[in-house]
C-alpha cells in the first residue's frame, strides 16, 4: 500500500483528489495538510511514501516545504499545481521534488506519476517540458555542450531523450536497446556527472548546470 499526503490549502482540491486516490487498491490517503509547515510535520511524525504538494500554500510554500521534506525524510515529493512558472520548477527540482504535474490532469496521470516516482522516476509532464526549453534557450540561446562533457555517442543519446521527457520503456524503443540498458546507462551517466536524479540531466541539458540554476 502507498502511503500518500495531500498538501493544498485548498479544501475542494484535496478533498476531491482523496476520494479518486483511495478508489485505487493500492493507494491510502493518509493525511492532508492545509499548508506546507503542516505537510513537513505530517511527513516528520507519520510514515508518507508520496506527497502530492502544491507550489502555493501559506505559512511555507510548497518549493520550501519539498527541502524540507525531501531533506529530513524519505518521503517522495510530487509538485501539483495550477502554476507552470518555469523558476518554480527549477527550484523545485533542486529541493529534491521527483515530479511536476498540473492539477488539471486526467487523475488516471496523476495515479500512474505516484507510481513512477515509488520506482525511482522523475516525473514532469510533457507541457511543463516544453516551457522549460523554451524558456531556458531564451535565456543562454545553446543546449549545454555534450562534448565538453565527455560523453560518449550513446550517452549523449540517452541525455536528449530524458531531456524529451521519454520514459526508460520509450528510450529503449527508440535507441533499441533493452529498459534495464537504459537504467543502466542513466545510473553511470548520473554517476559520471555528479547528479542525484534523472531529471537534473534535463537540467543540465537545458541549461549547462545540473542544480537547476541557469547562468
Amino acid at each position: 500500500m502507498i502511503r500518500i499526503l495531500l498538501a493544498d490549502d485548498n479544501s475542494f482540491i484535496t478533498g476531491g483528489l482523496e476520494i479518486i486516490l483511495n478508489m485505487e487498491e493500492n493507494l491510502e490517503v493518509v493525511g492532508t495538510a492545509k499548508n506546507g509547515e503542516e505537510a513537513f510535520q505530517f511527513c516528520l511524525e507519520h510514515a508518507v511514501d508520496v506527497a502530492l504538494v502544491d507550489i502555493r500554500m501559506p505559512v511555507l510554500d510548497g518549493v520550501l516545504a519539498t527541502k524540507k521534506i525531501t531533506q529530513e525524510t524519505d518521503t517522495k515529493v510530487i509538485i501539483l499545481t495550477t502554476f507552470d512558472d518555469d523558476a518554480f520548477i527549477l527550484e523545485a527540482i533542486q529541493n529534491g521534488a521527483k515530479g511536476y504535474l498540473l492539477k488539471n490532469n486526467d487523475p488516471k496521470k496523476i495515479v500512474n506519476a505516484i507510481h513512477s516516482v515509488m520506482q525511482e522516476q522523475s516525473i514532469i509532464q510533457a507541457e511543463i517540458w516544453d516551457k522549460l526549453r523554451a524558456v531556458n534557450q531564451a535565456k543562454v540561446g545553446l543546449y549545454a555542450d555534450l562534448d565538453a562533457l565527455e560523453l560518449t555517442e550513446r550517452e549523449k543519446d540517452i541525455v536528449k531523450a530524458v531531456a524529451k521527457g521519454l520514459s526508460n520503456r520509450e528510450i529503449a524503443k527508440l535507441l533499441f536497446i533493452s529498459e534495464g540498458t537504459v537504467a543502466n546507462n542513466i545510473s553511470a551517466l548520473l554517476g559520471k556527472l555528479g547528479l542525484s536524479h534523472r531529471t537534473q540531466i534535463a537540467i543540465l541539458y537545458f541549461t549547462g548546470s545540473g542544480n537547476g540554476d541557469a547562468e
